[in-house]
C-alpha cells in the first residue's frame, strides 16, 4: 500500500469540538463527515439543504474529493446526497458542504455531529478533447441504456 495523500484541513469554529473526518475501518475507502450545525434541521418529505460540514480543505492537484450518501442513512431513511457524487476540486477552498434530500415520506432530523455523508479522496486526470470524423469500433457498438444485459 503507497502511503496516504496530505490533505490540509481547517476546522471552522462552528465545528471545533467536532472530529475530524476518519476512516471507520483499516480498508474503508470513505470518511464520514458530520454536520457542524448549531440546532436541529429538519427535512421535510422532498426537502433538501445544504448541511455544513464545518471544514475546509485544500487537495492537491490531480485529487478530488467526492461527496457519497451514506448507505445507512438511504436505507433506514430515504436520506441521500443529492448530487451524488458531489465534486470538490483541488482549487475549491471554501467550506465543505453537503446537500441532502429526504426522499421518504416522513420528516428527517438532522442533529450536530450526526454522519450525513462519506468522503472519498480519489485520483483525476483532466483530458483533452481530438475531435475525429470516425471512432475505432468495438464489440458494443452504439448499444447502451441496459444493452448489455440483453444479449445471451
Amino acid at each position: 500500500m503507497s502511503d496516504p495523500v496530505i490533505i490540509d484541513v481547517k476546522r471552522l469554529p462552528h465545528a471545533a469540538d467536532l472530529p475530524l473526518p476518519a476512516y471507520a475501518t483499516a480498508m474503508a475507502a470513505g470518511m464520514d463527515l458530520l454536520a457542524a450545525i448549531d440546532g436541529d434541521v429538519v427535512l421535510a418529505p422532498l426537502g433538501r439543504a445544504i448541511v455544513p460540514t464545518g471544514l475546509q480543505i485544500a487537495l492537491p492537484p490531480g485529487f478530488e474529493a467526492q461527496v457519497r450518501p451514506r448507505s445507512g442513512l438511504a436505507a433506514k431513511n430515504g436520506v441521500t446526497v443529492a448530487n451524488a457524487p458531489g465534486t470538490i476540486d483541488a482549487d475549491y477552498r471554501g467550506e465543505v458542504g453537503v446537500i441532502l434530500v429526504n426522499l421518504s415520506a416522513e420528516p428527517f432530523t438532522i442533529t450536530r455531529g450526526m454522519r450525513i455523508a462519506q468522503m472519498v479522496i480519489a485520483r483525476h486526470e483532466q483530458a483533452r478533447w481530438r475531435e475525429v470524423e470516425v471512432l475505432a469500433e468495438t464489440a458494443r457498438g452504439a448499444g447502451g441504456f441496459g444493452s448489455t444485459g440483453t444479449r445471451g
